[in-house]
């Protein structure tokens, strides 16, 4: 987006790939059908920023949601909004949101140099004058932007180079860190959950006397651990509990549309109805079938115990897991495993109307970077296609 928005006004734009191909990372976005950015507005999109979101004001102003959809229409790629106001291109593939892309980057005759990565950037006083490729190649330039992404899924490409090229320049680099990571569990039962996906609950997370509660939405497990929309996006939150030392328990509510009264009154009604049917039984109306057996298991109930044959306690207890699963978080997932890397170039060293370093004149940066991260849901994606954009305007003007 930064080589489309800087070719509008010039007609010698190089675009080097560190990949043999363009947007590698991007074709993984949104599980594959790349979820673009939100349908929310200005204020509450702001408020899905885990800090600094209010840097991003002025690219907004130049490219936000709505801009963003018109750009891809106005090229023949229909956007639709789903739940949660996220929005989608109606194909549900990311290739498609790559082509009129690519589409756009030949139309602007922009030259594109892959398999190709930065070394150093050439400074002559105080301003860009070239930059050093690995392969020893160099190219002159006025304008250099940045936007090599941060250290999240390294097969895509995104090592860190930009990152540290910009601090051997002498920008300041905020503490490289886990974004929107996957929660490793210390209990052992959470391996024979693992790949089954949970919808309409909700999280509740406990650190001290302090409280992390999720929307409703939706969770999976994995071999050794929780993920999913509602994990990922307080995982950051999570994270720094732990880092500061906190003990922290997850309780998930797989009814939070019923209070424990209602599902009491139901539970007994069907347990008075069916008083001839095995616990695993009933319990198939409530819960998935692997939930069963490992609640039972954590219970010491027989699978095939007939429901009139529990007592009323262990029944209470039985229902009590229901409104509170819980299990204790050890940490977040690598880096390797984070979506989005937080951290990256400290926003005090760019001007957030023109992206521009402040150190050193003719470099902008772009993407993910910049210190700045989002929630899942589409702003992780806007953020990087506004401050791309402003950042190709700015470099021509």
């Amino acid at each position: 987006m930064a080589a489309i928005a800087a070719s509008t006004g010039s007609s010698n734009v190089i675009l080097i790939e560190k990949n043999s191909s363009l947007g590698k990372k991007l074709l993984m976005t949104g599980k594959g059908r790349c979820n673009l950015t939100n349908d929310c507005d200005l204020e509450a999109f702001l408020q899905r920023f885990s800090k600094n979101g209010q840097f991003l004001r002025d690219s907004f102003k130049i490219m936000f949601n709505s801009q963003l959809v018109s750009f891809f229409e106005d090229r023949g790629l229909k956007m639709k909004v789903e739940r949660q106001k996220r929005v989608f291109p109606v194909t549900d593939r990311s290739s498609s949101v790559l082509r009129i892309l690519e589409n756009e980057l030949k139309k602007n005759k922009v030259k594109i140099i892959t398999d190709t990565g930065i070394n150093s950037v050439l400074v002559k006083d105080g301003k860009v004058s070239g930059v050093l490729s690995n392969i020893g190649r160099s190219f002159e330039c006025d304008s250099l932007i940045l936007a090599t992404g941060g250290v999240s899924y390294k097969n895509t490409g995104s090592d860190g180079e930009g990152i540290k090229v910009a601090e051997a320049l002498g920008h300041k680099i905020v503490q490289l860190r886990a974004g929107l990571v996957p929660l490793i569990v210390k209990q052992k039962f959470i391996k024979d959950l693992e790949g089954l996906s949970l919808k309409n609950i909700r999280l509740l997370f406990n650190a001290g006397k302090k409280k992390v509660i999720s929307d409703v939405g939706e969770m999976i497990f994995t071999k050794n651990g929780i993920s999913g929309p509602l994990v990922l996006t307080l995982s950051c939150s999570i994270v720094d509990f732990l880092k500061d030392g906190y003990h922290v328990n997850c309780s998930v509510d797989l009814k939070p549309a019923l209070s424990k009264d209602q599902l009491l009154k139901r539970f007994f009604k069907d347990v008075s109805d069916h008083p001839k049917k095995s616990i695993k039984g009933i319990l198939k109306d409530y819960l998935p079938e692997r939930l069963i057996c490992t609640f039972l298991d954590l219970l010491n109930i027989p699978h095939e115990e007939k429901i009139s044959h529990i007592n009323r306690k262990v029944r209470e207890d039985l229902l009590d897991m229901f409104k509170g699963f819980s299990f204790d978080i050890e940490r977040g997932e690598s880096i390797d495993f984070g979506m989005i890397t937080q951290g990256g170039v400290s926003l005090k060293d760019v001007s957030p109307k023109t992206m521009e370093s402040r150190i050193v004149k003719g470099l902008y940066f772009a993407g993910e970077m910049l210190d700045i991260d989002a929630d899942t849901g589409g702003f992780n994606l806007q953020a990087a296609f506004s401050t791309g954009f402003l950042a190709g305007l700015s470099s021509i003007s």
